[in-house]
């Protein structure tokens, strides 16, 4: 069976090395990069991946389905530049390939945050679908936390993934503040609405979640910072969502209101109109205020007798008060 390696880059060159040399057993290996500024692309070729570019990013999902459509092998394995393929996982991924049981297999990671290997705070063994026999399975459209969408049972291996998700606090910012972004954006676009108070109340469960029912408190003083940091990607992620639910609500009201100016009401002129005012050409609708009158409305504020109506050419000569 022939195996193809697909990796998603932008600006990978501190990770990229190391990852391709522990998948150097794949029969392929499918580099597809999206505008790197650093020598992504020079390591890549440097061990012999296969480099294709794009000048967009469409989102995580979608960018996975090219570089999956790209693959040639029988049996395609998906790793981030972030990963390593250990030696255990490398023999059990060949064994199985001689004679698989399954279209896809499960492969648990094993992430490293600051100085410790994380086993709790929801970190561990965290499966993740990666090794799939061509055209049995694709990513979903999702621009973040995409996932492989495959029918069927899916077991797993038992040799994992290392995982070094984060160079520094700085990236791990960094990330939280994009990936909040990219899931207000999916949430405002499928009509979810929240409060400040929701917000709250999902980062309060969130740091909950990790630190006590996952466990966190176990991984130290790393686990309490991993429960903050997810209580915070919430908080984000919700109170952007807010700004974007109030932002679309202003537009919707700005909106209806040019609507209403666009189309007023019929015009309806009063019966004691004077003559120089209808001489002197009246619109259909005059503004007033920022907002649409009638030629009705209008006559009804202005003075009949001298047929001053707002708009009108026809006004009277009798200045202000304090006018010089």
């Amino acid at each position: 069976m022939k195996l193809s390696v697909i990796i998603i880059t932008k600006n990978e060159a501190a990770n990229l090395g190391a990852c391709l040399a522990s998948v150097a057993f794949a029969d392929e290996i499918i580099v597809l990069d999206s505008g790197s500024t650093d020598n992504t692309l020079d390591i890549a070729r440097f061990h012999g991946a296969k480099v294709h570019s794009t000048t967009d990013w469409p989102g995580f999902g979608p960018q996975k389905n090219r570089a999956l459509a790209l693959a040639t092998g029988d049996w395609v394995l998906s790793i981030d530049a972030d990963e390593r393929v250990t030696p255990e996982l490398a023999g059990e991924i060949r064994e199985i390939l001689q004679a698989p049981v399954s279209d896809a297999y499960r492969i648990a990671r094993l992430s490293r945050f600051g100085e410790r290997w994380i086993r709790h705070s929801g970190w561990w063994p965290d499966y993740v679908v990666r090794l799939f026999k061509r055209g049995c399975a694709h990513f979903t459209s999702a621009k973040v936390h995409e996932r492989l969408d495959i029918q069927g049972p899916v077991p797993a291996l038992k040799a994992h993934f290392l995982h070094y998700p984060y160079a520094n606090l700085e990236a791990f910012i960094a990330k939280i503040n994009l990936y909040s972004s990219e899931a207000a954006a999916a949430m405002h676009a499928r009509g979810k609405r929240t409060s400040v108070p929701a917000a709250v109340g999902h980062a309060t469960w969130t740091f909950l979640r990790h630190y006590l029912v996952r466990r966190g408190f176990l991984d130290g003083r790393e686990g309490f910072i991993l429960a903050v940091m997810a209580a915070t990607g919430s908080y984000y992620r919700y109170t952007k969502l807010l700004f974007l639910n109030r932002a679309a609500a202003h537009r919707d009201t700005v909106r209806d209101g040019n609507a209403r100016c666009e189309n007023p009401p019929a015009t309806v002129l009063p019966s004691d109109l004077p003559v120089e005012a209808l001489q002197s050409g009246l619109p259909d609708s005059l503004l007033k205020g920022g907002q649409c009158v009638t030629t009705e409305q209008a006559g009804q504020n202005g003075s009949a007798g001298q047929g001053a109506l707002p708009g009108s050419a026809h006004t009277s000569n009798k200045r202000p008060e304090g006018a010089q």
